[in-house]
């Protein structure tokens, strides 16, 4: 069905790999309903590496993301377990009992409004109980609404969204959600909080079977499947799922790609110590047993540690938004993700994930950093060369993956993607005869002037890099995160504030004040954003992971007794630490740059 395409099969395993998942899919599928000339070629980015083309009983096209999804109980809201497309299975299942029946049926959700305003343009719930999706441009996609029929959708305030679920614009597969019965998303008891329990369920008959059911039929209809991206909750028990599932990838699908993102929700307080020391275990076990299994694994955070002392969230300078959130944590590393993903889901010449992995993965280095700027600060009529020399020598991205402030660090390799500029502003339109402010003007095409600004900042660097016009879409559900000065397409129309670090650092500041903020942010309507996002193996994991480890030593684990009882004991914690340090040890090699 993929048509050549290199498919790439997601699981997403955890609440907040949700959110960021949601964002995730929402923004394939804004790029994938973007309304094109009949012209123009096909787009640089293959949207069948993450999405299967399928057909309903009722004969109904659908195109639906290749995922596995994991959560507990309570997590769905008011959506279905087995989605909307197809629907439902219990009733549509023919019933050989002839005798009499009683229906038993749990009391609905509500539904966002949202979702109930979004689905009204997409299409009816028909007399006979099937959603019929409206005419698919070619078969993928619903389709874009012209201005004049496009009824003025609703934008998700923050109250309103509780669940991923809340604010998730696609149809899923009726493969594609897994429900975890045994803990509950909500409420204080039976919840899935630690490392062990998660590993213990994929030793459950019931839940293995399961999983490995719905990844025989994801990839046995795949003609040229690459691998997988998981994204995995770090902080909590779905650490030891993740373990557990990359563990299974790596025996049944040797060969094959997986790259693991860690996520972790946004700072955390002090005085909620279990809660603190639990985030601690699960993400040096989830690092030390996926890292193990897995091609490469990123965490991925807005938060400024991954150890128990807490540090301030990261800043962007056009950004304004309240890390407390997960809906707004999420749009931000899903979009870095949707930057960085876009090597191996090219639709010309793409880079496999296994060759991602093995140019950055080297000497042992199985993780890696992310880093973001979002959006990439460009001032109408301003080239390329022109906003890489105003970055000057200062670190052009924001260090996504808790690792502190990563100046001074050595890197080894890096994998660098920048987006969303046009073809024009790609290289410098200064009249002939004026001198070149920089050897960057110089260059031909834009890809000379990423790779000549890349060798600029880290000399003698093993650097892949790719330039594409494709901008990151930012159209609700989406949240008003950006700067009243950025354009329609994220420029900077009143040019970079002065003291970048100084603008964000004050709106980080009045978070808890947001209504009256985002009310002011709200009338810029931005809906596509230039991104500059990285994947590095950098020095700055030598002290990172050296850092967890002795914080790890430091616990006496004896005092945690239900983190043990869940199946983990004194000997894995000591592997753990062993293994930490090994790690930290691959990342040595100085604290300056190379020269």
């Amino acid at each position: 069905m993929a048509g050549g395409a290199r498919e790439v099969l997601t699981l997403q395993l955890g609440h907040f790999s949700g959110f960021v998942g949601a964002h995730w899919w929402n923004q394939q599928d804004a790029a994938l309903c973007a309304p094109t000339d009949a012209k123009e070629p096909p787009g640089e980015l293959c949207p069948d590496v993450l999405y299967r083309a399928g057909r309903t009983p009722h004969g109904q096209e659908t195109y639906t993301p290749r995922l596995i999804l994991m959560d507990l109980k309570g997590s769905l809201s008011s959506l279905k377990q087995e989605g909307g497309l197809y629907g439902d299975r219990q009733l549509d299942a023919a019933i050989a009992w002839q005798g009499k029946l009683t229906t038993h049926k749990e009391e609905l959700y509500p539904q966002n409004p949202y979702l109930q305003d979004l689905l009204s343009a997409e299409g009816v719930l028909s007399s006979d109980g099937i959603w019929r999706v409206k005419s698919i441009p070619n078969g993928k996609g619903p389709p874009p609404l012209t201005a004049a029929i496009a009824p003025k959708l609703l934008i998700p305030t923050e109250s309103s969204i509780r669940v991923w679920s809340d604010f998730l614009r696609v149809h899923l597969h009726p493969r594609s959600i897994c429900m975890i019965q045994k803990y509950n998303h909500d409420g204080e008891a039976g919840r899935l909080e630690a490392f062990g329990q998660g590993e213990s369920i994929l030793k459950e008959p019931r839940y293995l079977e399961e999983l490995e059911d719905r990844l025989h039929f994801y990839v046995e209809e795949c003609d040229y499947l690459q691998g997988f991206q998981i994204l995995c909750d770090l902080h909590n028990g779905f650490s030891g799922v993740g373990a557990k599932a990359t563990e299974l990838l790596q025996d049944e699908y040797s060969g094959r790609g997986i790259i693991t993102w860690g996520l972790l929700p946004g700072p955390y307080s002090l005085g909620e110590p279990q809660k603190n020391i639990y985030r601690l275990l699960n993400t040096a076990f989830g690092l030390v047993h996926m890292s193990a299994h897995s091609s490469l694994v990123c965490p991925l955070s807005l938060g400024g540690s991954l150890g128990l002392r807490p540090e301030p969230p990261v800043t962007f300078p056009h950004l304004h938004y309240d890390a407390t959130l997960p809906f707004h944590c999420a749009a931000i590393l899903a979009t870095a993700l949707d930057t960085v993903t876009v090597p191996y889901r090219l639709r010309s010449s793409p880079v496999s994930m296994v060759h991602l992995a093995d140019m950055l993965n080297f000497s042992g280095k199985k993780v890696v950093t992310a880093a973001a700027t979002v959006p990439f600060p460009l001032v109408p009529g301003q080239s390329l060369p022109d906003a890489l020399v105003q970055l000057g020598g200062a670190t052009a991205w924001t260090p996504l993956s808790a690792c502190g402030d990563p100046s001074g660090t050595r890197c080894f390799a890096q994998s660098v993607v920048l987006r969303g500029l046009d073809r024009a502003c790609h290289t410098s339109q200064l009249a002939p005869g004026t001198p070149l402010p920089s050897p960057l003007h110089a260059c031909s095409t834009g890809e000379d002037v990423l790779a000549q600004y890349l060798q600029q900042q880290q000399p003698r660097v093993r650097s892949s890099a790719h330039l594409l016009l494709a901008p990151c879409k930012v159209a609700p559900p989406y949240p008003c995160l950006f700067s009243p000065s950025l354009s329609r397409h994220g420029l900077v129309l009143d040019g970079p504030p002065s003291g970048a670090g100084t603008w964000a650092a004050n709106v980080q500041g009045r978070c808890h004040s947001m209504p009256a903020q985002r009310k002011a942010l709200k009338s810029t309507a931005v809906e596509s954003i230039p991104v500059l996002g990285a994947l590095c193996s950098s020095s700055t994991l030598s002290r990172t992971l050296g850092d967890l480890a002795r914080d790890l030593s430091k616990l006496d684990v004896r005092r945690w007794a239900s983190f043990m009882d869940a199946g983990v004991e004194q000997g894995d914690v000591d592997e753990a630490l062993q293994e930490l340090g090994s790690l930290a040890q691959c990342y040595q090699g100085g604290d300056g740059l190379v020269d």
